[in-house]
């Protein structure tokens, strides 16, 4: 069985306007505005146009943002809702 991979949609299918503490994303594919809040705009930006998996998400969350005790639970939790508002895509 192989490792799921993560994708966020190309750079050009997002609109992304940060807005205080939130951060809007507009999805051009499905006319959709979405409000985030950290960390799922990090999430989208370190997905990128490439697929991770999500120990490999995990490890670059960790680095870019030098996290010392990141939750892999917590993570495959934001992942599955960005999963559901169709803002992240797994294969």
């Amino acid at each position: 069985m192989h490792e799921a991979l993560y994708c966020a949609p190309r750079e050009d299918g997002l609109l992304i306007a940060p807005l205080d503490a939130f951060t809007a994303v507009y999805h051009r594919a499905s006319g959709i505005t979405h409000l985030l809040t950290e960390p799922a705009p990090q999430i989208l930006a370190a997905l990128g146009e490439g697929g991770l998996s999500l120990d490999a998400l995990l490890d670059r969350l960790g680095r870019d943002y030098d996290l010392e005790h990141a939750d892999r639970a917590a993570l495959a939790a934001r992942l599955d809702e960005l999963v559901d508002a169709g803002l992240v895509e797994r294969t």
